[in-house]
């Protein structure tokens, strides 16, 4: 279902895709993509795509925000993104908010490195998680997954586990199917913050 989702919407959103990156190119010097590691299925780390909105000195500081995100895991609050509003790039918030940014990762879906739907790849690493948790790593990771769909980081990072393990415990195409079309209402309705 991901190889063929994917092969049917990237001919639909590739004009747009050149689009954004002529764009970034054109506000930022720098690649117009962002390159990070996470760990995925497996525990096996791989190279996430992402359009960059950050200023090219913002964003490889990989290890100050996993810093961010471990004491986020730590606290009992919703898990919030870092103000890093002056970094972004013009028009950078507005990618983010409509998950623009993130379009690079039907790459990884056909590179068999992702899913479309499954639990977000963080910064974190393994050995960041108790085994519990390290459940998560059980699937693919996901373009979008439950978490998004119910609440994203406004869910402290228990909440974000604790849909994850739902997630894999009844895991199903169905879910699946459900889970991109709430997914694509949540973007909709303007709630991706």
């Amino acid at each position: 279902m991901d190889v063929i989702l994917t092969l049917l919407l990237l001919p639909l959103l590739t004009p747009l895709m050149v689009l954004i990156a002529v764009y970034i190119r054109s506000v930022s010097p720098g690649p117009s993509l962002f390159v990070q590691s996470r760990v995925g299925h497996g525990g096996h780390v791989f190279w996430i795509y992402k359009f960059r909105t950050m200023h090219v000195s913002w964003s490889s500081r990989d290890e100050k925000h996993r810093r961010y995100v471990a004491d986020r895991a730590l606290s009992d609050g919703p898990i919030l993104k870092p103000w890093y509003r002056n970094e972004l790039i013009p028009g950078g918030r507005l990618l983010r908010k409509l998950s623009l940014d993130e379009l690079p990762q039907l790459f990884n879906v056909l590179r068999g490195n992702m899913s479309l739907v499954g639990p977000r790849p963080d910064l974190l690493q393994l050995e960041d998680y108790s085994p519990h948790q390290a459940r998560r790593f059980e699937v693919m990771p996901g373009m979008t997954g439950l978490w998004q769909v119910s609440g994203k980081n406004s869910l402290s990072f228990d909440q974000m586990i604790a849909l994850d393990l739902d997630y894999i415990d009844r895991m199903s195409v169905w879910m699946d199917l459900v889970i991109l079309f709430r997914t694509i209402g949540f973007l909709i309705n303007s709630r991706n913050e």
